[in-house]
This record gives structure tokens, C-alpha cells and sequence, in this order.
């Protein structure tokens, strides 16, 4: 795959130059800590969460963080038990940034912190919120359910790009592949 599919560096250049730069959270420091910490597969794990952040950067609109959509990506699925049905992984995820919040995510305000938060903790229990970045967050997700089987419904989708997207799911594949 060319371009910058997988590359950590490039999809957080693209994720700055939209906030320009302006938040103070090290995203390449929350990834080597994810990272490090994982110990399952790659089911959930780096590749899913850069495909997450590639979709976040197709999802983003002027109403939406960059900063929340891109530290979603790689915290979300951050505290699964297993690849099964680990229904309490948003949850427990959502309380582990609490323990980040002083160092890696001392950069948040309390409003991008607790959108970070809920969109966390709601990722798999909530179908859309009507927070246009928790909903873009969840959406980024979703767009991801291919590596499971499973084809992004239009109908489940939370935002409108969502919804063009998952409608005609083979040519968003081909425009972000490229």
C-alpha cells in the first residue's frame, strides 16, 4: 500500500496542519504508550487504530476536534481483555485516561477532555450522541468494521459523511487507499 496508509508521522502531520498545531498533547507519546501496553493481536490494536485516525481525518468537518478525533483512535479500543465480545472495553478505557490526564493528555481542555472521554466509553453502547466530534469518532470506527467482517451500515452511521461514506463503501476504499 502506498502513501501514507499506515504511517504513524504522516497521519499526524495531516491531523496538526487541520488544528494547526495548537494542542499540546504529544499524539506520537499516547501511541508509544498504547503501544507498548498492548497485548493482543492486531485485531484491535496499531493497524485498526491508524485506519480509525485515517478515517477521522475523512470524517472531520469544521464542528469537529481534530485533537479529540485523532487521541480517539488510538485510546479507544486500548483496554480490550480480548478480541471477542469485551463489552466493559470502552468503559475501562474511559477511566484508564483519567489516569493520563495529568501527563499525556495534561495538553486537553476540560471540554476536549471529557468529549474524549464520552466518546470513548459510548463507542460501542451509543448510536450517535448529536456531539458532531464524538459522533465523527464513532463513525471513524465503524468505517473500520471490515477487518471483522463486518460492512459499514448507512443506517448506523452517526454523521452525514458517515452515511455517504458506508453508502458507497467501495469507492470510499479506493479514495483512501490511493
Amino acid at each position: 500500500m502506498g502513501g501514507c496508509f499506515f504511517d504513524i508521522c504522516c497521519m499526524n502531520q495531516r491531523f496538526q496542519n487541520g488544528n494547526n498545531g495548537k494542542d499540546g498533547v504529544d499524539v506520537d507519546a499516547v501511541i508509544d504508550f498504547v503501544s507498548k501496553r498492548w497485548m493482543l493481536d492486531n485485531m484491535h490494536g496499531l493497524p485498526p487504530w491508524q485506519r480509525v485516525a485515517r478515517n477521522g481525518v475523512q470524517l472531520a468537518t469544521p464542528d469537529t476536534d481534530p485533537t479529540v478525533l485523532r487521541l480517539f483512535a488510538y485510546l479507544h479500543d486500548s483496554c480490550r481483555l480480548d478480541n471477542g465480545h469485551d463489552g466493559e472495553h470502552g468503559p475501562r478505557a474511559a477511566k484508564m485516561i483519567a489516569d493520563l490526564r495529568p501527563n499525556l493528555l495534561s495538553g486537553l481542555n476540560d471540554e476536549q477532555f471529557h468529549t474524549l472521554q464520552q466518546a470513548i466509553e459510548q463507542h460501542t453502547s451509543h448510536h450517535d450522541t448529536g456531539n458532531p466530534t464524538i459522533d465523527a469518532c464513532f463513525d471513524a470506527d465503524r468505517l473500520d468494521l471490515m477487518r471483522v467482517g463486518i460492512r459499514p451500515d448507512p443506517k448506523k452511521m452517526a454523521t452525514a459523511k458517515g452515511k455517504d461514506f458506508a453508502a458507497d463503501f467501495d469507492a470510499y476504499l479506493k479514495s483512501v487507499m490511493r
